[in-house]
């Protein structure tokens, strides 16, 4: 039988503008686009497609053969119908989904380069509408595995519900991805340190995790977050890869080598899902960050997070074929 999720947080409707090279700048260690004001730009392509943290940790969990759920916000919009028959169409449950009237769904325009740069333009809508009104606590004592990705300011009070059901006995697991509001509020916190101490899995990249704690280091912020109870915490860090901690040890696993970097967009949802389904099936953390290594190196070599999401045949024949020197080393 397949293993239940529920993705819980955003959908959002891209549009990726591909930029000629020549509006790529590069400053000391620091590449920007120059787009001088009252020129008119023509650009390489327009690309459509659906994203969101939640959206993508959905479609990603529904192709590696779970059966997934998805709980946001749409509107009614054209954006929000298109977010709609996409979940629908790679088999997410929606029946979660809250659909409303006169406001306009999630949208971003994401300025794209050559080799991967992006600069992401915006317009949050009805994300920002989760919240106890519009939440549909009840579904999460029917599934196996929650995922918390990142929330707007205003929805953060659904974190109480959540929390009241991981600590229910035969409550569902946990991977939990801190958006904006949760990292400025730190981990410290009585309600983060309370998500925290029932979270299966914390993903977050190494500037996130830096600032969610005041760390120096993320030897130190993973050290902090174990303390607070977490079972497996993951820091992925780009081109350098990732380090996991299970409270324990500390593992480090590269990047995948030759991988041609088209749009880094979702990378950070894939390596997350492909993580999460690896516990979810019992793997080890190890596998767990190989896993989430392969997806995440999928999805960044086509236009759009969830264009090269694979499925489980296809990850479960990758993971058996490529080889990733991890290492491991004391956590103390």
């Amino acid at each position: 039988m397949a293993k239940k999720t529920l993705s819980i947080g955003g959908a959002t409707y891209d549009l990726f503008v591909r930029l000629p090279a020549h509006t790529v700048h590069e400053c000391e260690k620091e590449k920007s686009f120059a787009l001088t004001l009252g020129d008119k730009i023509r650009v390489d392509e327009l690309i459509e497609a659906c994203g969101g943290g939640a959206s993508n940790t959905a479609v990603g969990l529904a192709r590696l053969g779970c059966s997934a759920a998805f709980e946001g916000i749409v509107s009614s919009d054209q954006w929000g119908e298109k977010l709609l028959k996409n979940l629908q169409k790679e088999g997410v449950n929606t029946d979660c989904v809250t659909v409303v009237e006169d406001e306009v769904s999630s949208f971003s325009i994401i300025l794209s380069g050559s080799s991967g740069e992006r600069v992401i333009l915006y317009e949050p809508g009805t994300n920002s509408h989760l919240h106890d009104v519009t939440f549909d606590k009840d579904i999460l004592a029917e599934v196996d595995w929650v995922y918390l990705n990142h929330l707007q300011e205003d929805s953060c009070e659904i974190q109480n519900d959540i929390v009241q059901m991981l600590a229910t006995d035969g409550g569902p697991s946990i991977t939990w991805n801190p958006g904006g509001c949760q990292i400025a509020r730190g981990h410290t916190a009585p309600e983060m340190q309370m998500l925290l101490e029932h979270t299966n899995l914390l993903v977050l990249n190494e500037e996130e995790i830096l600032a969610f704690t005041k760390a120096t280091s993320v030897k130190e912020a993973i050290a902090a977050i174990t303390a607070c109870g977490t079972q497996n915490t993951i820091v992925t860090q780009g081109g350098k890869g990732s380090i996991g901690c299970d409270g324990q040890k500390l593992i480090t696993c590269p990047t995948l080598e030759g991988v041609d970097v088209v749009d880094t967009t979702g990378a950070g949802d894939a390596f997350g899902t492909g993580a999460t389904w690896a516990l979810l099936n019992g793997m080890t953390l190890i596998d767990a960050m190989k896993t989430g290594t392969i997806l995440g190196a999928s999805v960044v070599g086509a236009y759009g997070a969830q264009t090269a999401l694979l499925t489980d045949i296809e990850i479960k024949n990758r993971l058996e074929t490529v080889t990733l020197d991890v290492s491991c080393t004391s956590l103390l």
